[in-house]
């Protein structure tokens, strides 16, 4: 008796994971040439859009469908147009503008396509040393991450009322996007942006860019080795943790409670697993990304967060979840 042996299983996972990436860097050349931006003011052609930007209908063309086919444009006859997502946020000029994101997530690809190398090196061949980039390099950086930035920060302050502060310090805030954010819902509110020395002078640059130079300053702090000299109502960690080892995390969160008042509240937006460390999906995906350009960064999980926050003498201690996986975790010093 011969038995036969069952057919293979499709390659069905491995097709998605790798066809996935054309999408991705469809939109990332669409944010490249602004292509949403004309769009804002109505439908267009293929060649009246090409000819306002200044390329070919025919290799325009390809891209238009695909984004169509994303769900970021409409097609109506030879006409295309703006979704309402695309219109809300990649049109440039408008509030809530992210298509800026594209410097960004330019580095963030070429990063992960290093993961082979930086496993066989064990060491990051992709590295973002804050202290040793270009000034290039930390613009396009800063530039990439500001949209969100200023978004997350009106977002928060509304909706946990900064109107009550005076006083704010956005730690490693670099562009100050959030401390900005913050800024503009809250006219009585004051901010100070505490970062490295060589990010600083990025920071004055946005900050007199958006016209809040008498309301927020830029300082000098290196927050892993000491407190910042002033006392604060409220603080916010932006992406920061998630680049620093373990110990520096910790002592960076144990020198901001030292800042905040009893009764400060303080707001940490970035990349957090849960326990399991399989979720977020997106913030499993951005470990890949930091083991290629961080020594030591990584995303930890809310268990080491909380450990963290309680043993710098935090109480309430809550997330939340966020657009792209990031959460946002809340805590309150105690009285």
């Amino acid at each position: 008796m011969s038995g036969t042996a069952d057919p293979p299983p499709p390659p069905t996972t491995i097709d998605r994971t790798l066809l996935a990436g054309f999408p991705s860097a469809g939109l990332l050349a669409a944010m490249q040439l602004e292509l949403f931006t004309p769009l804002g003011h109505g439908p267009m052609t293929a060649d009246e859009l090409a000819a306002t930007l200044g390329v070919s209908a025919r290799r325009l063309t390809p891209l238009l469908y695909l984004s169509v086919h994303a769900g970021l444009l409409r097609q109506d006859g030879d006409r295309f147009a703006n979704t309402e997502e695309a219109q809300h946020y990649l049109v440039k000029g408008g509030a809530s503008y992210l298509g800026g994101g594209h410097e960004l997530f330019s580095d963030l690809y070429r990063a992960a396509f290093q993961t082979a190398a930086s496993i066989r090196a064990d060491r990051p061949q992709a590295k973002h040393d804050f202290a040793a980039m270009s000034e290039q390099e930390l613009g396009a950086f800063f530039r990439g991450l500001h949209g969100l930035a200023v978004v997350q920060g009106r977002q928060l302050a509304r909706e946990r009322d900064f109107g009550r502060f005076r006083r704010l310090i956005d730690v490693g805030g670099g562009s100050g996007g959030a401390a900005i954010g913050a800024c503009e819902v809250c006219p009585e509110l004051r901010a100070v942006v505490a970062d490295l020395p060589s990010v600083v002078p990025f920071t004055r640059r946005f900050i007199d860019e958006a016209g809040l130079a008498g309301r927020i300053s830029a300082e000098i702090v290196d927050i892993t080795a000491v407190p910042p000299s002033s006392s604060y109502e409220v603080a916010i960690l932006r992406n920061v943790l998630q680049v620093l080892p373990a110990e520096e995390a910790r002592r960076t969160v144990l020198n901001v409670g030292r800042a905040l008042e009893p009764g400060g509240e303080l707001y940490i937006i970035g990349q957090c697993l849960n326990d399991t460390r399989l979720s977020p999906p997106e913030t499993v995906a951005f470990n890949l990304v930091f083991l290629n350009i961080y020594d030591d960064g990584q995303a930890y999980t809310f268990a080491e967060h909380r450990a963290w926050l309680e043993e710098a003498g935090f109480t309430d201690v809550e997330r939340t979840m966020l657009q792209r996986g990031l959460s946002r975790i809340s805590a309150r010093k105690r009285d």
